[in-house]
């Protein structure tokens, strides 16, 4: 019994890099050795080599990964043993004693990074302009694999395991009762979670949403044709997207191994393979990742892989996901679900409502698939409004 009480502990985490793994890192980026490229190929094959050889010279000579680990060593953060992996989370009490508790879950090429944003306005809105009703107790976790809860050491991590382990986390921190908000694999997990804990969660909240939220395969003419203008535009982007900006998911769902190679090895490959999304996926206004969200907060986001060495462990979920197929919903969610879609989403109405229980559809003409990120501002205030008659 004793030895079950020590594997739930919950103990308090700081994060402390040696200076020699930093030290590795800036004579790796000094040593890369660098990829030839087409003129004016642009960003066409992929991260572009004269924006990748700037930023990378910019983390090497002026970013400052020690001013942002203080910042994040800020935060209160913890680990526990959850079935047989370690979890970190970040777990930021509001000072409103009726505060609601919201699990928030990052995605990929993401981490809790993606949230720092959020977690003042959201766990505290009395101290930034809002309405103290809204305040929640947040809880941030590393998806297993992901960063400080990697790597994963067993196979079958998928998101139907991870939101167990939300459920089980929620439940050791002493919440009856929660929400879950998330975007891109937060926005499978924090569904799924609703299904694996339907008495627990109040509602549930997503941006970024893909499966479960979109048509899977060709639609049928007759349903084209009740279909929206911008529908009708979410389904050419999505079938763009299957067929030119895909390469990502089919390595990582079938040989995440062999790509783990190159960028656990190579700071540079890391870099490039992270920042080829964020430039793919923030709104199309911006010309460079940069241009949407802050560049070290970018390259802070890239440190969780990096340092770690998770990348090939966060790759594994698109694999574990691919091969167990229960990531598709084959049940009606009956937890009030909120979407939120930014300017780049493609989430369809039609679709969300054939499993889950939509009871608030937001549509922005502005960010795009890290809007905790891009539009911070506007995910908190859908999401104070979405749980607002949830409490």
């Amino acid at each position: 019994m004793a030895d079950n009480s020590a594997h739930q502990e919950i103990r308090p985490y700081r994060i402390e890099t040696s200076q020699a793994q930093l030290d590795d890192l800036s004579d790796r980026l000094a040593r890369t050795r660098w990829p030839d490229e087409l003129p004016d190929a642009g960003w066409a094959y992929g991260a572009s080599l004269p924006y990748l050889h700037s930023l990378a010279e910019y983390w090497r000579t002026a970013y400052d990964w020690r001013k942002h680990e203080a910042q994040l060593n800020e935060l209160p953060q913890f680990t526990t043993e959850i079935d047989g992996a370690q979890v970190h989370f970040l777990h930021v009490r509001s000072p409103e004693p009726d505060a609601l508790p919201l699990v928030l879950t990052h995605g990929w090429p993401g981490s809790v990074v993606e949230f720092l944003d959020v977690i003042g306005p959201l766990s505290d809105p009395r101290a930034h302009g809002g309405d103290p009703a809204d305040a929640f107790h947040l809880v941030v976790p590393s998806i297993p694999g992901f960063g400080f809860s990697g790597p994963t050491k067993e196979a079958g991590w998928n998101a139907s395991r991870v939101a167990r382990a939300w459920a089980e986390l929620m439940r050791r921190l002493g919440y009856e009762k929660y929400g879950a908000q998330g975007g891109d694999l937060g926005a499978i997990i924090s569904p799924t979670l609703g299904r694996t804990a339907p008495d627990a969660v109040v509602g549930v909240h997503v941006n970024a949403a893909s499966v479960g939220f979109i048509p899977l395969g060709p639609v049928p003419d007759e349903i084209l044709a009740e279909l929206t203008d911008t529908e009708k535009t979410r389904l050419a982007a999505i079938g763009k997207f299957t067929g030119d900006g895909f390469g990502y998911n089919a390595i990582q769902s079938t040989r995440p191994q062999t790509l783990s190679y190159g960028l656990t090895d190579s700071a540079v490959g890391q870099l490039a393979w992270i920042m080829e999304k964020f430039k793919e996926w923030t709104h199309a206004s911006a010309e460079l990742p940069e241009d949407a969200v802050d560049r070290d907060r970018l390259l802070t986001n890239v440190m969780l892989y990096w340092l770690t060495g998770t990348a090939g462990s966060a790759a594994r979920m698109y694999y574990e996901n691919g091969h167990t197929g229960d990531w598709f919903p084959t049940t009606r969610s009956e937890v009030p679900t909120g979407v939120a879609n930014f300017a780049e989403d493609v989430a369809i109405r039609r679709y969300a409502e054939e499993t889950n229980t939509i009871v608030r559809w937001t549509e922005f003409d502005r960010g795009g698939h890290f809007a905790a990120l891009e539009v911070p501002e506007l995910l908190v205030e859908d999401v104070r409004a979405f749980f607002a008659p949830l409490r």
